[in-house]
């Protein structure tokens, strides 16, 4: 049972990394991809980096800067560009919810890399069911330009399955704070000059401003700040659930803010999705301990008890941020 504190920042988090496909849909009406994408992180890092510095450990950041720079091209400089400009044709929710295949595609990954236990019916069920959902969301606009911006999300969601293999396999040693500080980072002065280069002529709307103030305020630097309290609240198994939600905010508030639609194959390739990542991503349960080697229950207790607070310090996979 997750404690009061724990509610909060589940709820916070689902919704912080739910908003951000809406706000990127009303910024890409009058500014570039590349000014979405730099205020986003400039603001981002403008807010972590300073914390980042003020705990040390930069040693660490140096010694892992070349595995740091695939995770910020896998995370954020190829995704968060596809994905603002794809939202240039499609619906906020259709792309939130397109983003949702992320942990089918991750098992596929892991499976491919030798990286994950065997597959049993369940999980192979959920993979398929999760792909008919996509399938049932994106077969309809295979044409023309939406077809594009539907290969263009596809990429993001392989990046965003990418990342989190590199972040546990290569950045294990790196925390999170300092992983998504210096990310941010190098991808604002990767966007600096194209951003420069793509200044808008007039002042954006207020609307604009408030959409790029949130991304880089709320949905990047206060939204990576919940998560890591979050993870260190209730432990990553159960803090990651929160993606199985924000899908769900990503449609309901491109269904109240923009009057987007709300049809029965969104409801449909929703319930698919959701599904099929659910049941992708289920873990078996361990077998249980020979008779020989149980342990008197205290002392079961103590260790499982010194392995989830040693998990919970471990560098946590990044979710995908939207």
């Amino acid at each position: 049972m997750l404690s009061r504190r724990g509610w909060i920042l589940f709820a916070l988090i689902s919704v912080l990394w739910g908003i951000p496909y809406l706000m990127i849909k009303v910024a890409v009406e009058s500014v570039s991809v590349p000014m979405v994408v730099f205020a986003r992180t400039a603001l981002g890092a403008l807010i972590l980096l300073p914390l980042a510095i003020r705990s040390g450990q930069l040693d660490v950041v140096r010694r892992h800067w070349r595995p740091l720079l695939l995770f910020t091209a896998a995370e954020i400089l190829g995704p968060w560009a596809l994905l603002s400009d794809a939202e240039n044709r499609l619906t906020s929710s259709m792309t939130g919810l397109l983003i949702a295949a992320v942990p089918i595609v991750g098992v596929v990954l892991a499976m491919l890399t030798g990286d994950a236990e065997r597959l049993g019916p369940v999980r192979w069920t959920g993979l398929l069911i999760g792909l008919t959902g996509v399938g049932v969301l994106a077969g309809p606009h295979l044409g023309g330009g939406s077809a594009w911006a539907i290969g263009e999300v596809m990429l993001v969601v392989l990046g965003y399955s990418i990342a989190p293999i590199v972040a546990t396999r290569r950045l294990q040693d790196l925390p999170s704070l300092h992983m998504s500080a210096f990310a941010l980072a190098v991808a604002a002065l990767v966007y600096t000059g194209p951003a420069i280069a793509t200044w808008p002529d007039a002042m954006p709307s207020g609307r604009v401003l408030a959409a790029l103030i949130g991304l880089g305020l709320l949905c990047t630097a206060l939204a990576f700040i919940v998560f890591f309290e979050l993870i260190r609240e209730v432990g990553t198994s159960r803090g990651m659930v929160f993606t199985y939600i924000n899908p769900a905010v990503a449609v309901v508030a491109g269904v109240a803010f923009l009057g987007e639609p709300l049809t029965g194959t969104i409801i449909a390739s929703f319930a698919l999705i959701l599904g099929g990542s659910v049941l992708a991503t289920a873990h078996r349960s361990p077998a249980p301990a020979p008779s020989a080697s149980v342990r008197p229950v205290g002392d079961a207790h103590a260790e499982d008890a010194g392995t989830a607070k040693e998990g919970d310090t471990q560098t946590a996979p990044e979710p995908a941020s939207g």
